[in-house]
């Protein structure tokens, strides 16, 4: 009817949504206003990307992890390493620690040797008891009396030999302990092999002498020689006299 309204049928959404964006697109001409189709779609692949970079970043923070595991491993049997190196050190270091207490223990040996040595050697006698010592050789003065074969003899028996006067202070020695005795004292020497040609008990010829004055003279078949104070004399072999017997002294430790 005429002046009546004109009732419009509503559009349907879809016809609302396109002409909005229609109307949208022509004032955004550039497109930088998005539809609401594109943005859905846009929306819909945002979980997939969070998802790719969360398993990312799980998969550079387990990397990370292993890596450090791997430095912490390394480290540790680097220490192990060293310490097996300490203690084998520490092995060998040993035998040289032993070692050096083995050669401060044989020092301390050879120090206590050299004191026994000495201590040795203060109280060491070069000749036996009862001999004495004179110039390297050792006397012993009889005390009893024999004839000079029995003399001569008994000094054997001992390893050693009636007195042989090779020297002034040996002849001195002697004299002083003559004085001592006040008798007359077999020596070594005798001509009774041959008259005229002393000889000592070794065999040696006489070179140095000490006669008496006027002597010898073989007076009664005198054949051996004794010494009278200072003196010689010779005498007949068969007398009883002291003697004298000499032998080469010892040496003393570390002489």
């Amino acid at each position: 009817m005429a002046g009546e309204p004109e009732f419009h049928q509503p559009k349907n959404h879809e016809e609302e949504v396109t002409s909005g964006e229609q109307g949208f697109a022509e004032h955004d001409p550039e497109g930088l206003v998005c539809s609401s189709k594109s943005l859905q779609g846009h929306l819909t692949q945002v979980p997939w990307l969070l998802l790719l970079l969360i398993s990312l970043g799980l998969f550079l923070l387990m990397l990370a992890t292993l890596v450090q595991v791997s430095r912490i491993r390394a480290y540790s049997q680097g220490q192990t390493q060293d310490q097996q190196g300490s203690s084998s050190l520490d092995k060998v270091a040993v035998p040289r620690e032993q070692t050096h207490s083995g050669l401060e223990q044989i020092q301390q040996i050879q120090q206590q040797l050299t004191q026994f040595n000495a201590s040795l050697a203060g109280l060491c006698r070069p000749c036996p008891w009862d001999w004495e010592l004179f110039q390297g050789s050792c006397y012993l003065f009889s005390r009893t009396l024999g004839s000079w074969e029995t003399s001569a003899s008994s000094c054997e028996d001992l390893g050693a030999h009636l007195v042989i006067v090779n020297s002034v202070s040996e002849q001195q020695f002697l004299k002083y302990w003559h004085i001592r005795k006040n008798q007359l004292t077999w020596i070594g020497l005798s001509d009774h092999r041959s008259e005229g040609s002393w000889q000592w008990v070794d065999d040696t010829p006489l070179k140095l002498s000490f006669w008496k004055e006027g002597e010898p003279n073989n007076e009664g078949d005198e054949d051996c020689v004794v010494m009278a104070e200072d003196k010689w004399n010779d005498s007949r072999c068969t007398a009883n006299n002291f003697w004298v017997c000499e032998q080469p002294s010892a040496p003393c430790p570390g002489y």
